[in-house]
């Protein structure tokens, strides 16, 4: 079993950026079964998941496999243990980057559509044997209160480091329910290259994802193929991908597909 390490100060940071949006008091357990959630799952390599109550930092339904991939003990594991996993270089990231979403949602998106979106970013966190690995971050709200306050999240960790060593650090916004995503979001606010994809796009991401040509893909979404290679060609130039190949890489990593 790990070893506790004391709390680094930036964790601290981390817990101010949560404090002025969190909920006040304790919300309404949420409306989709756990199962129907863990089961929309889309993993690239093994993965760890569990509920945060921003109220009071609680966790729940925290699976297995947190424990078994960084060592943590179960009876006596907290929020602060899973943040202190971070890579103590990737930590400023991760405050920057949460910043950041609660500035865009109000700006951009609007704050009470946080509860439609999942939210993608990647950082190193230390593996049960001290070695620090490239991991994809997903989290999805599940309640907020009346003001717009932070309820419960779902968290995702998903190891994938044998897809790729390289973090872009930077931040993806998945839309759900017809919802536009948001793909490789820069914390450069100055130089934002704001890239909207509809939900047709992304429909046709995944479909070639699951390797479907123009015209299998126009059958099932029906739409002329000719539609089908406009769609390819806006999605690449907004993705700055040269072929399918390095966009659906992309998009793995990002939590998209």
């Amino acid at each position: 079993m790990m070893k506790k390490s004391p709390m680094l100060p930036e964790i601290q940071n981390l817990h101010d950026v949560w404090q002025n949006n969190r909920t006040i008091k304790t919300t309404a357990p949420h409306q989709i079964s756990f199962d129907d959630l863990t089961n929309s799952i889309i993993s690239t390599g093994p993965f760890s998941f569990y509920i945060i109550d921003f109220f009071d930092m609680s966790l729940s339904h925290i699976s297995p496999a947190l424990y078994e991939m960084h060592g943590f003990d179960p009876e006596t594991i907290t929020f602060n243990d899973v943040l202190g996993a971070i890579h103590p270089d990737d930590v400023e990231f991760v405050i920057k980057a949460e910043a950041f979403l609660t500035k865009f949602f109000l700006e951009n998106v609007g704050r009470e559509k946080l509860l439609t979106y999942k939210i993608s970013y990647c950082h190193r966190a230390r593996l049960e044997n001290g070695e620090y690995v490239l991991f994809n971050h997903q989290a999805l709200m599940l309640t907020m209160d009346d003001n717009g306050g932070y309820g419960k999240s779902l968290n995702i960790h998903t190891r994938i480091d044998h897809l790729s060593n390289f973090n872009s650090y930077k931040i993806s916004l998945i839309g759900l329910n017809g919802e536009p995503s948001f793909m490789n979001l820069s914390l450069d606010e100055e130089n934002q290259d704001l890239r909207e994809f509809s939900k047709r796009e992304i429909d046709i991401i995944k479909l070639l994802a699951n390797g479907l040509n123009n015209n299998e893909i126009a059958e099932k979404l029906f739409i002329s193929p000719l539609t089908v290679k406009k769609h390819r060609t806006n999605i690449l130039t907004k993705s700055d991908s040269k072929n399918t190949v390095q966009l659906v890489k992309k998009c793995i990593l990002q939590g998209l597909i």
